[in-house]
Protein backbone atom coordinates (compact mmCIF):
# COMPACT_ATOMS: atom_id res chain seq x y z
CA UNK A 1 0.00 0.00 0.00
CA UNK A 2 1.60 3.30 -0.71
CA UNK A 3 2.35 5.57 1.58
CA UNK A 4 0.32 9.17 2.08
CA UNK A 5 2.63 12.43 1.06
CA UNK A 6 2.26 12.90 4.90
CA UNK A 7 3.48 9.76 6.24
CA UNK A 8 6.42 9.61 3.55
CA UNK A 9 7.48 12.84 4.97
CA UNK A 10 6.89 11.33 8.54
CA UNK A 11 9.46 8.10 7.33
CA UNK A 12 12.07 10.14 6.07
CA UNK A 13 12.07 12.37 9.58
CA UNK A 14 11.98 9.21 11.52
CA UNK A 15 15.08 7.87 10.07
CA UNK A 16 17.02 10.83 11.16
CA UNK A 17 18.60 11.22 14.71
CA UNK A 18 15.84 12.47 16.40
CA UNK A 19 13.68 11.80 18.95
CA UNK A 20 10.15 11.69 17.38
CA UNK A 21 6.26 12.30 18.41
CA UNK A 22 4.18 10.72 15.81
CA UNK A 23 1.23 11.45 16.19
CA UNK A 24 -2.66 12.28 14.31
CA UNK A 25 -6.27 12.00 14.64
CA UNK A 26 -7.61 8.62 14.30
CA UNK A 27 -7.61 7.06 10.88
CA UNK A 28 -4.45 8.84 9.30
CA UNK A 29 -2.20 5.56 9.27
CA UNK A 30 -0.02 5.80 12.61
CA UNK A 31 -0.36 1.94 13.32
CA UNK A 32 0.33 1.09 9.44
CA UNK A 33 3.13 3.44 9.52
CA UNK A 34 4.70 1.80 12.55
CA UNK A 35 4.78 -1.48 11.12
CA UNK A 36 6.64 -0.18 7.56
CA UNK A 37 9.10 1.56 10.70
CA UNK A 38 9.79 -1.43 12.34
CA UNK A 39 10.04 -4.17 9.57
CA UNK A 40 13.86 -3.31 9.04
CA UNK A 41 14.60 -3.18 13.07
CA UNK A 42 16.79 -5.27 14.85
CA UNK A 43 14.90 -5.80 18.06
CA UNK A 44 17.79 -5.67 20.41
CA UNK A 45 19.35 -2.34 18.88
CA UNK A 46 15.90 -0.97 18.73
CA UNK A 47 13.15 -2.74 20.64
CA UNK A 48 9.51 -2.25 19.95
CA UNK A 49 7.25 -1.38 22.97
CA UNK A 50 3.67 -0.61 23.75
CA UNK A 51 1.79 0.19 26.36
CA UNK A 52 -0.44 -2.69 27.04
CA UNK A 53 0.08 -6.09 26.78
CA UNK A 54 -2.85 -6.23 24.11
CA UNK A 55 -1.27 -3.73 22.24
CA UNK A 56 2.15 -5.52 22.62
CA UNK A 57 0.70 -8.25 21.39
CA UNK A 58 -0.40 -7.12 18.00
CA UNK A 59 2.65 -5.15 17.29
CA UNK A 60 4.86 -8.21 18.55
CA UNK A 61 6.77 -6.55 21.28
CA UNK A 62 7.20 -6.28 24.84
CA UNK A 63 5.47 -4.12 27.15
CA UNK A 64 6.63 -0.27 28.50
CA UNK A 65 7.12 -1.78 32.36
CA UNK A 66 8.21 -5.35 32.35
CA UNK A 67 11.04 -4.09 29.65
CA UNK A 68 12.04 -0.99 32.37
CA UNK A 69 11.60 -3.01 35.50
CA UNK A 70 8.39 -0.89 37.02
CA UNK A 71 6.01 -3.41 37.58
CA UNK A 72 3.12 -1.82 39.13
CA UNK A 73 5.15 0.59 41.05
CA UNK A 74 4.66 -0.60 44.58
CA UNK A 75 7.75 0.56 45.93
CA UNK A 76 7.02 4.35 45.20
CA UNK A 77 8.52 6.15 42.16
CA UNK A 78 12.24 6.44 43.98
CA UNK A 79 12.13 2.69 45.41
CA UNK A 80 11.00 1.20 41.50
CA UNK A 81 13.71 3.59 39.97
CA UNK A 82 16.25 1.97 42.67
CA UNK A 83 15.49 -1.64 42.41
CA UNK A 84 15.19 -1.49 38.53
CA UNK A 85 18.28 0.40 37.86
CA UNK A 86 20.33 -2.69 40.13
CA UNK A 87 18.88 -5.44 37.36
CA UNK A 88 21.38 -6.58 35.91
CA UNK A 89 19.30 -8.33 33.34
CA UNK A 90 17.47 -4.38 32.60
CA UNK A 91 21.30 -2.97 32.95
CA UNK A 92 22.51 -5.51 29.62
CA UNK A 93 19.16 -4.32 27.72
CA UNK A 94 19.62 -0.80 28.16
CA UNK A 95 23.12 -1.19 27.49
CA UNK A 96 22.83 -3.39 23.54
CA UNK A 97 19.86 -0.92 22.58
CA UNK A 98 20.40 2.40 20.38
CA UNK A 99 16.85 3.21 20.94
CA UNK A 100 13.49 2.16 21.41
CA UNK A 101 9.78 2.65 19.30
CA UNK A 102 6.88 2.77 21.90
CA UNK A 103 3.36 2.34 20.86
CA UNK A 104 0.28 3.78 22.45
CA UNK A 105 2.24 6.15 24.49
CA UNK A 106 -0.68 8.27 25.39
CA UNK A 107 -1.72 5.48 27.65
CA UNK A 108 1.67 5.55 29.78
CA UNK A 109 1.00 7.49 32.64
CA UNK A 110 3.30 10.42 33.46
CA UNK A 111 5.39 8.85 36.66
CA UNK A 112 6.17 5.50 34.83
CA UNK A 113 7.55 7.74 31.53
CA UNK A 114 9.63 9.77 34.42
CA UNK A 115 10.85 6.56 36.40
CA UNK A 116 12.29 4.85 32.97
CA UNK A 117 13.77 8.44 31.28
CA UNK A 118 15.66 8.31 35.09
CA UNK A 119 16.29 4.43 34.92
CA UNK A 120 18.01 4.95 31.54
CA UNK A 121 20.56 8.40 32.77
CA UNK A 122 21.26 5.85 35.96
CA UNK A 123 22.26 2.78 34.23
CA UNK A 124 23.68 4.21 31.34
CA UNK A 125 25.88 7.11 33.55
CA UNK A 126 24.69 9.56 31.31
CA UNK A 127 22.75 12.71 32.27
CA UNK A 128 21.33 13.63 28.59
CA UNK A 129 17.80 12.52 28.27
CA UNK A 130 17.11 8.94 28.80
CA UNK A 131 20.70 8.54 28.61
CA UNK A 132 21.63 9.42 24.85
CA UNK A 133 18.97 6.65 23.64
CA UNK A 134 16.50 7.60 20.87
CA UNK A 135 13.09 7.69 21.41
CA UNK A 136 10.33 6.91 18.34
CA UNK A 137 7.13 7.09 20.41
CA UNK A 138 3.82 6.90 18.78
CA UNK A 139 -0.22 7.91 19.94
CA UNK A 140 -2.49 10.17 20.43
CA UNK A 141 -3.67 11.52 23.12
CA UNK A 142 -6.65 12.60 22.22
CA UNK A 143 -8.06 8.91 22.55
CA UNK A 144 -8.48 6.73 25.65
CA UNK A 145 -6.23 7.85 28.39
CA UNK A 146 -4.20 6.28 31.01
CA UNK A 147 -5.42 4.10 34.04
CA UNK A 148 -4.92 6.86 37.08
CA UNK A 149 -5.18 6.69 40.30
CA UNK A 150 -7.49 10.08 40.58
CA UNK A 151 -10.27 9.87 37.73
CA UNK A 152 -10.43 13.30 37.11
CA UNK A 153 -7.42 14.33 37.14
CA UNK A 154 -5.18 12.15 34.11
CA UNK A 155 -1.45 11.50 34.37
CA UNK A 156 0.05 12.45 30.77
CA UNK A 157 3.05 11.34 29.60
CA UNK A 158 3.43 14.71 28.17
CA UNK A 159 2.95 16.77 31.33
CA UNK A 160 6.37 15.15 32.29
CA UNK A 161 9.09 16.45 33.05
CA UNK A 162 10.96 13.80 31.03
CA UNK A 163 9.12 14.52 27.78
CA UNK A 164 9.78 17.78 28.43
CA UNK A 165 13.54 17.39 28.47
CA UNK A 166 13.15 14.93 25.79
CA UNK A 167 13.05 17.78 23.25
CA UNK A 168 10.66 15.31 20.42
CA UNK A 169 10.40 16.30 16.82
CA UNK A 170 6.97 16.80 16.55
CA UNK A 171 4.97 14.90 13.34
CA UNK A 172 1.11 14.92 12.91
CA UNK A 173 -0.50 12.96 10.01
CA UNK A 174 -3.33 14.91 8.60
CA UNK A 175 -4.39 12.88 5.39
CA UNK A 176 -7.34 10.66 7.20
CA UNK A 177 -6.77 7.33 5.24
CA UNK A 178 -10.11 5.90 6.85
CA UNK A 179 -12.70 8.00 5.54
CA UNK A 180 -13.25 10.47 2.64
CA UNK A 181 -15.88 12.18 3.81
CA UNK A 182 -15.61 15.70 4.78
CA UNK A 183 -18.71 16.41 6.88
CA UNK A 184 -18.07 12.97 9.57
CA UNK A 185 -14.35 14.01 9.22
CA UNK A 186 -15.63 17.85 10.74
CA UNK A 187 -17.95 15.52 13.10
CA UNK A 188 -15.59 14.09 14.66
CA UNK A 189 -12.86 16.71 15.13
CA UNK A 190 -15.69 18.26 17.43
CA UNK A 191 -15.46 15.74 19.22
CA UNK A 192 -12.13 14.82 19.16
CA UNK A 193 -11.92 18.26 21.30
CA UNK A 194 -15.73 18.11 22.80
CA UNK A 195 -17.05 20.97 20.94
CA UNK A 196 -20.19 19.73 19.29
CA UNK A 197 -21.36 22.15 17.25
CA UNK A 198 -25.25 22.22 15.65
CA UNK A 199 -23.31 20.07 12.64
CA UNK A 200 -21.87 17.49 15.22
CA UNK A 201 -25.05 17.50 17.06
CA UNK A 202 -28.07 17.43 13.92
CA UNK A 203 -25.37 14.29 12.41
CA UNK A 204 -25.37 12.76 15.84
CA UNK A 205 -29.37 12.70 15.98
CA UNK A 206 -29.98 11.43 12.12
CA UNK A 207 -27.65 8.42 12.95
CA UNK A 208 -30.04 7.53 16.28
CA UNK A 209 -32.42 4.93 15.83
CA UNK A 210 -33.84 2.81 17.70
CA UNK A 211 -32.28 -0.48 19.14
CA UNK A 212 -32.88 -3.60 16.99
CA UNK A 213 -31.85 -6.78 17.96
CA UNK A 214 -31.57 -7.98 14.27
CA UNK A 215 -28.84 -5.85 13.41
CA UNK A 216 -26.56 -7.74 11.29
CA UNK A 217 -23.13 -5.53 11.94
CA UNK A 218 -20.81 -5.04 14.89
CA UNK A 219 -22.24 -3.30 18.23
CA UNK A 220 -19.68 -1.50 20.25
CA UNK A 221 -21.07 -1.64 24.04
CA UNK A 222 -18.95 0.46 27.08
CA UNK A 223 -19.12 -2.32 29.22
CA UNK A 224 -17.71 -5.31 29.03
CA UNK A 225 -20.65 -7.05 30.65
CA UNK A 226 -23.01 -5.90 27.83
CA UNK A 227 -20.62 -7.07 24.96
CA UNK A 228 -20.51 -10.53 26.08
CA UNK A 229 -24.05 -10.79 27.06
CA UNK A 230 -24.85 -9.70 23.36
CA UNK A 231 -22.14 -12.05 21.66
CA UNK A 232 -24.20 -14.79 23.65
CA UNK A 233 -27.16 -14.33 22.69
CA UNK A 234 -27.11 -13.23 18.92
CA UNK A 235 -24.92 -16.84 18.64
CA UNK A 236 -27.90 -18.51 20.80
CA UNK A 237 -30.06 -17.35 17.74
CA UNK A 238 -28.13 -19.37 15.03
CA UNK A 239 -29.91 -22.89 14.92
CA UNK A 240 -26.88 -24.95 14.41
CA UNK A 241 -24.72 -27.06 16.22
CA UNK A 242 -21.67 -25.15 17.74
CA UNK A 243 -17.77 -26.00 16.65
CA UNK A 244 -15.94 -25.47 20.00
CA UNK A 245 -12.13 -24.57 19.02
CA UNK A 246 -9.81 -23.98 22.21
CA UNK A 247 -7.43 -21.84 22.35
CA UNK A 248 -3.67 -24.00 23.13
CA UNK A 249 -1.73 -21.95 25.18
CA UNK A 250 2.36 -22.67 25.37
CA UNK A 251 4.45 -20.78 28.55
CA UNK A 252 5.24 -20.11 31.75
CA UNK A 253 2.27 -20.43 33.76
CA UNK A 254 1.96 -16.49 35.31
CA UNK A 255 2.25 -15.52 31.61
CA UNK A 256 -0.08 -17.72 30.15
CA UNK A 257 -2.97 -16.30 32.10
CA UNK A 258 -1.90 -12.59 31.49
CA UNK A 259 -1.99 -13.97 28.00
CA UNK A 260 -5.14 -15.18 28.55
CA UNK A 261 -6.59 -11.45 28.82
CA UNK A 262 -4.80 -9.85 26.92
CA UNK A 263 -4.85 -11.73 23.69
CA UNK A 264 -7.27 -10.69 21.29
CA UNK A 265 -8.55 -13.70 20.81
CA UNK A 266 -10.96 -15.80 23.34
CA UNK A 267 -9.82 -18.87 25.59
CA UNK A 268 -12.63 -20.79 23.87
CA UNK A 269 -13.73 -20.09 20.52
CA UNK A 270 -17.38 -20.84 19.95
CA UNK A 271 -18.52 -20.75 16.02
CA UNK A 272 -21.64 -21.75 13.93
CA UNK A 273 -21.76 -21.59 10.34
CA UNK A 274 -23.38 -17.86 9.74
CA UNK A 275 -21.74 -16.54 12.66
CA UNK A 276 -20.55 -12.93 12.43
CA UNK A 277 -17.01 -12.65 12.98
CA UNK A 278 -14.10 -10.46 13.42
CA UNK A 279 -10.25 -10.73 12.16
CA UNK A 280 -8.27 -9.84 14.75
CA UNK A 281 -4.86 -9.57 13.02
CA UNK A 282 -3.65 -7.81 9.89
CA UNK A 283 -3.06 -9.93 6.62
CA UNK A 284 0.23 -9.66 5.30
CA UNK A 285 -1.38 -10.12 1.90
CA UNK A 286 -4.00 -7.70 2.92
CA UNK A 287 -6.84 -9.19 2.21
CA UNK A 288 -8.04 -8.50 5.18
CA UNK A 289 -6.78 -5.71 8.67
CA UNK A 290 -8.01 -5.83 11.82
CA UNK A 291 -11.46 -5.28 12.21
CA UNK A 292 -12.57 -6.74 9.17
CA UNK A 293 -15.84 -8.39 9.85
CA UNK A 294 -17.85 -11.29 7.65
CA UNK A 295 -19.72 -14.48 7.94
CA UNK A 296 -18.72 -18.10 8.92
CA UNK A 297 -19.70 -19.98 5.59
CA UNK A 298 -17.75 -23.24 6.15
CA UNK A 299 -15.58 -24.62 9.21
CA UNK A 300 -13.13 -27.44 8.70
CA UNK A 301 -10.32 -28.72 11.59
CA UNK A 302 -7.75 -26.31 10.12
CA UNK A 303 -9.23 -23.92 8.06
CA UNK A 304 -12.73 -21.42 8.06
CA UNK A 305 -13.59 -20.39 5.22
CA UNK A 306 -15.42 -16.52 5.83
CA UNK A 307 -17.69 -14.05 3.72
CA UNK A 308 -16.61 -10.53 4.37
CA UNK A 309 -18.53 -7.71 3.71
CA UNK A 310 -17.61 -6.77 0.32
CA UNK A 311 -18.18 -10.13 -0.83
CA UNK A 312 -14.58 -11.92 -1.12
CA UNK A 313 -14.42 -15.08 0.34
CA UNK A 314 -10.86 -15.58 2.12
CA UNK A 315 -9.93 -19.07 4.28
CA UNK A 316 -7.66 -18.03 7.34
CA UNK A 317 -5.82 -21.11 9.13
CA UNK A 318 -4.65 -20.99 12.85
CA UNK A 319 -2.21 -18.17 13.67
CA UNK A 320 -0.07 -17.48 17.02
CA UNK A 321 0.22 -14.62 19.15
CA UNK A 322 2.69 -14.14 21.55
CA UNK A 323 3.80 -12.38 24.75
CA UNK A 324 6.96 -11.54 24.90
CA UNK A 325 9.21 -11.43 28.15
CA UNK A 326 11.05 -7.96 29.33
CA UNK A 327 14.22 -9.27 27.19
CA UNK A 328 12.20 -9.95 23.92
CA UNK A 329 11.81 -14.11 24.27
CA UNK A 330 8.44 -15.71 23.85
CA UNK A 331 6.84 -16.12 27.57
CA UNK A 332 3.47 -17.67 26.33
CA UNK A 333 1.83 -18.29 22.98
CA UNK A 334 -1.69 -18.64 22.04
CA UNK A 335 -2.63 -20.63 19.26
CA UNK A 336 -6.21 -20.39 17.75
CA UNK A 337 -8.24 -18.83 14.58
CA UNK A 338 -7.46 -15.35 14.13
CA UNK A 339 -11.12 -14.67 15.10
CA UNK A 340 -13.53 -13.23 17.63
CA UNK A 341 -17.18 -13.29 17.58
CA UNK A 342 -18.33 -9.83 16.23
CA UNK A 343 -21.99 -9.19 17.36
CA UNK A 344 -20.20 -6.86 19.78
CA UNK A 345 -17.28 -4.94 21.14
CA UNK A 346 -16.53 -2.91 23.78
CA UNK A 347 -14.96 0.32 22.81
CA UNK A 348 -11.82 -0.20 24.74
CA UNK A 349 -11.12 -3.29 22.67
CA UNK A 350 -12.27 -1.75 19.08
CA UNK A 351 -9.68 0.34 19.60
CA UNK A 352 -6.77 0.06 16.96
CA UNK A 353 -9.74 -1.54 14.85
CA UNK A 354 -11.37 -0.47 11.58
CA UNK A 355 -14.95 -1.07 11.03
CA UNK A 356 -17.01 -0.61 8.05
CA UNK A 357 -20.57 -0.53 10.16
CA UNK A 358 -21.34 -0.40 13.69
CA UNK A 359 -24.58 -0.15 16.02
CA UNK A 360 -22.84 2.53 18.89
CA UNK A 361 -24.23 3.56 22.18
CA UNK A 362 -22.85 6.42 23.15
CA UNK A 363 -24.98 6.98 26.49
CA UNK A 364 -23.05 6.93 30.26
CA UNK A 365 -19.64 6.86 29.41
CA UNK A 366 -16.65 8.14 31.19
CA UNK A 367 -13.28 8.55 29.52
CA UNK A 368 -12.03 11.55 27.77
CA UNK A 369 -11.58 10.29 23.82
CA UNK A 370 -14.07 7.82 24.65
CA UNK A 371 -17.09 8.90 22.49
CA UNK A 372 -14.22 9.40 19.56
CA UNK A 373 -12.26 5.72 19.58
CA UNK A 374 -15.96 4.47 18.81
CA UNK A 375 -17.30 7.01 16.24
CA UNK A 376 -13.75 7.11 14.69
CA UNK A 377 -13.38 3.68 13.98
CA UNK A 378 -16.06 3.67 11.29
CA UNK A 379 -14.35 4.21 7.06
CA UNK A 380 -17.57 5.68 6.28
CA UNK A 381 -20.64 7.11 7.92
CA UNK A 382 -22.91 5.12 5.82
CA UNK A 383 -22.41 2.39 8.16
CA UNK A 384 -22.99 4.74 11.46
CA UNK A 385 -25.30 3.90 13.52
CA UNK A 386 -26.24 5.04 17.56
CA UNK A 387 -28.85 3.30 19.88
CA UNK A 388 -28.34 6.79 21.66
CA UNK A 389 -25.93 9.68 22.70
CA UNK A 390 -25.93 12.26 25.52
CA UNK A 391 -23.65 15.21 25.20
CA UNK A 392 -22.33 14.68 28.93
CA UNK A 393 -20.57 11.64 27.07
CA UNK A 394 -18.75 13.45 24.88
CA UNK A 395 -15.38 14.45 26.75
CA UNK A 396 -11.97 15.20 26.14
CA UNK A 397 -9.18 16.42 28.69
CA UNK A 398 -8.45 20.41 27.74
CA UNK A 399 -5.00 19.59 28.90
CA UNK A 400 -4.54 17.28 26.17
CA UNK A 401 -6.58 20.01 23.33
CA UNK A 402 -3.81 22.51 24.71
CA UNK A 403 -0.67 19.81 23.97
CA UNK A 404 -2.39 19.72 20.29
CA UNK A 405 -2.91 23.45 20.28
CA UNK A 406 0.86 23.87 21.03
CA UNK A 407 2.07 21.58 18.65
CA UNK A 408 -0.04 23.29 15.82
CA UNK A 409 1.44 26.96 16.46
Amino acid sequence: MPLTPCQQIALDKIKKNHNIFLSGIAGTGKSYLVRQVIKGLDRKAFPVLASTGAAAVIIGGRTFHSFFGLGIMEGGFEGTVQKASQDKRLKGRLRKMEGLVLDEVSMIPSPAFEAAEKICRLVLKDNRPWGGKRLICVGDFAQLPPISANSRTKDWAFLSHAWQQTEFENILLKTIVRTREKEFIDVLNEIRIARPTSLARDFLNSKTEPFVEDYDGTCLFPRRQQTDGFNIKKLAQIDSAPRIFPTKYEGRKEAIESLKKQAPIPPVLELKIGALVMLRQNDPAYRFINGTTGHVIDIETDRISIELKNKRVIEVEPSEFSLLDADGEVAASAFNFPLCLAYALTIHKAQGTTLDEALIDLRNLWEPGQAYVALSRLSSSDGLKLIGWDESSILADEQVTRFYENIER
